[in-house]
């Protein structure tokens, strides 16, 4: 014989309330953060009013963590004479461009309430060596298929879905001017 037959109908029909007020709410909440938290594609960055006329070298690329979590590093020229890889938000916040250190790109930035996506990217495609077309064609894929960019003062954090991190710092946009002065 089932349990719930063994109970009066008055106290099955009042389990049956608090349950139901229960399975209601939960499933209200469930919904109301299904409209805060954003979907897993989604690109999260900071608003471009934040990164307008900035200039940005990479100094550090961490590849994604291997089996035992130990976070290793990618090798990358760094410095003026090594053509270092760099990008810069222009003045209105409407484009992004830099150097792969071999070849130039752009891309247009497209932004929403979360932050914005980096659209139609394109570059030069001038021949470097193997080592430095390997590494433009891995930082392209990352600048395309981020996740999350982190600005904290004067580093930038660029994150891609494959958790590889890419970390810039800020350099002066008249630096290359003022040298060129020089």
């Amino acid at each position: 014989m089932p349990f719930k037959n063994n109970l009066p109908s008055s106290f099955r029909s009042s389990l049956n309330r608090p349950f139901l007020a229960i399975f209601c709410l939960g499933l209200s909440l469930l919904t109301a953060c299904a409209n805060v938290i954003p979907p897993c594609g989604a690109k999260i960055s900071p608003p471009t009013r934040e990164l307008k006329n900035t200039q940005w070298e990479l100094i550090r690329w961490n590849l994604t963590p291997n089996v035992n979590g130990e976070v290793r590093a990618r090798q990358i020229p760094q410095g003026e004479s090594s053509n270092p890889i760099q990008i810069a938000f222009d003045t209105n916040g409407e484009r992004l461009s830099g150097s792969t250190g071999c070849n130039r790109f752009t891309a247009q930035i497209s932004e929403d309430e979360r932050g914005f996506t980096l659209e139609k990217i394109t570059s030069t495609k001038m021949a470097c060596s193997p080592q430095r077309m390997e590494l433009e064609n891995d930082f392209l894929y990352e600048l395309n298929d981020y996740r999350t960019i982190v600005r904290d003062g004067d580093r930038l954090l660029i994150i891609g879905r494959d958790r590889e991190v890419l970390s810039f710092a800020q350099r002066d946009v008249n630096e290359k001017s003022s040298n060129k002065n020089k």
